[in-house]
């Protein structure tokens, strides 16, 4: 089976094609011209999309008119999953969370299971006793970075910086640097601090780490992980094929 994903974020647009449940190719940052060359070229049997922003109606209905198969738009509230759904308001749910843990608890079955999805938000969310249990949402780095100077009358717009790896000291000894690691050490102690709650809770924790700033933190947080680019794109296809065979 050849399918496409495609997710729509707060602020950027991917796709994932998958053969079977290998995902051959991938691209962020695309406009609709360029995902429409992307079906015309890899010619999928069935697509989904999801979309935290503007509604999918449109991406739908021109998808329709390219693919013969199943064009399946998700909506965490109705769409049939194979996995469990506790959370309390699920017309609330974004489709990202859910489609990552439907990813994480495929990669991971049996286990508990806490994904931190580092992007536009920071969330932690946990998979447990066969099901999405809920978690948390925080500002991202950028957010982060912006708000201090959004809200402030005199603190400038400081950005992470270009190498990942970076050392931040932890004792910033000029206003930059004070913001530095007042955003990104506080980030990480959070997230840190989240895992070690959850850890304790539950034994023999796995964690997944995605999103765009995986890479500052894959170094950061000091515990076996398992970093997956495109979590959210792999949940979406496996509800996909969880809809199409049932």
């Amino acid at each position: 089976m050849r399918t496409l994903a495609l997710d729509i974020g707060n602020t950027a647009v991917k796709y994932g094609y998958f053969e079977a449940d290998a995902l051959v190719e991938s691209a962020a940052g695309q406009t609709a011209e360029q995902v429409r060359a992307a079906v015309q070229r890899l010619r999928p049997d069935h697509a989904v999309l999801a979309s935290v922003a503007e509604p999918t109606t449109a991406w739908a209905r021109e998808l329709k008119e390219m693919i013969e198969g199943e064009v399946l738009e998700f909506v965490p509230a109705t769409t049939p999953l194979p996995l469990g759904n506790a959370y309390a308001t699920p017309h609330t749910l974004g489709a990202d969370r859910l489609a990552a843990a439907v990813g994480a608890a495929w990669l991971l079955p049996q286990r508990p299971v806490v994904i931190v999805d580092v992007g536009t938000a920071i969330k932690c969310d946990l998979v447990a006793e066969g099901a999405f249990q809920g978690g948390s949402i925080s500002p991202g780095l950028a957010m982060r970075f912006r708000a201090l100077h959004a809200f402030t009358g005199r603190l400038p717009l400081v950005k992470k910086p270009a190498d990942e790896s970076a050392k931040i000291p932890l004792t910033g000894t000029d206003t930059q640097a004070a913001i530095r690691s007042g955003v990104l050490n506080g980030a990480v102690a959070e997230v840190r601090g989240m895992l070690a709650e959850y850890e304790a809770r539950f034994p023999g924790l796995a964690v997944v780490l995605a999103g765009g700033d995986a890479p500052f933190f894959r170094t950061r947080l000091k515990r076996p992980i398992f970093v997956v680019p495109e979590l959210v794109l792999l949940g979406l296809h496996r509800i996909l094929v969880h809809h199409v065979s049932t």
